[in-house]
């Protein structure tokens, strides 16, 4: 039943009703989300996913929060595909509601860390400090950035034209010459490479941005934003035109 449920993540479906494949990480997550629930299941004595009802469902599912949220949305994903495959007889997890993902408080990051980082010998490390504690730029902006994306002074992200602060322009002059001088033939259009990359034409990984940096990258942007928030007495029209945030997002932060 299990393999079924993979196959046609990985594969997509043209039988009625149709799903299109989904990306790797999807598969990953649902899988490990829902993982520790059927393992308790099949230890329980249940050998086949038609015996698992509603009650089983609501005994094992976390009592809020993130884990019950994503654990709820890979086991809908499961019973959905079987019961369009007819393989299960109805969906346990219909009609459970799922809940709402936590929301950690963004707080400010220690200066002594973003210090070190902005004056790091390595020029790839203060480039990307650069980036994210002067304009806020998330991990995908900073993994999608490419080289015609930086010109006159501005950087390209999206519909969006961020003037680049003195701070950020000369970090990036360095980086590019330690870009050129390591990697003088590399086709890889990206602004940011690295060893594996730079024979390939594909962005860094999601992991690589926060291995340089030793630290998570999202918590240096969270600080900038709230930054701003607290010295424009959280004015959400300001966030959102400067860091790309929905309206929702900025909230967060004011």
């Amino acid at each position: 039943e299990l393999r079924v449920w993979f196959e046609v993540l990985r594969d997509g479906s043209t039988a009625s009703p149709r799903y299109r494949p989904r990306s790797r990480s999807i598969i990953v997550s649902r899988v490990y989300w829902t993982l520790p629930t059927l393992r308790a299941w099949a230890l329980g004595g249940h050998e086949s996913l038609r015996d698992v009802s509603r009650d089983d469902v609501l005994a094992t599912l976390p009592a809020g929060g993130t884990r019950r949220a994503t654990t709820l949305a890979g086991l809908r994903s499961i019973f959905k595909v079987l019961k369009s495959r007819r393989m299960v007889f109805a969906n346990p997890t219909r009609g459970i509601p799922i809940g709402s993902h936590e929301q950690n408080q963004p707080l400010p990051v220690d200066v002594e860390v973003v210090r070190r980082l902005l004056q790091s010998p390595d020029p790839v490390q203060a480039a990307l400090a650069a980036l994210l504690t002067f304009h806020g730029l998330r991990t995908d902006e900073l993994r999608h950035l490419l080289l015609t994306d930086v010109r006159d002074g501005r950087l390209l992200v999206g519909e969006r034209q961020i003037i680049l602060a003195d701070p950020v322009r000369s970090r990036l002059r360095a980086y590019l010459d330690f870009r050129n001088a390591r990697w003088p033939r590399t086709a890889n259009p990206h602004l940011f490479i690295h060893l594996r990359t730079a024979t390939r034409e594909v962005p860094f990984g999601k992991r690589w941005i926060g291995l340089k940096l030793g630290t998570a990258a999202q918590l240096l942007c969270e600080d900038r934003i709230l930054e701003e928030a607290q010295a424009t007495h959280g004015d959400c029209r300001r966030l959102n035109a400067l860091f790309g945030l929905s309206t929702q997002a900025a909230l967060r932060y004011t």
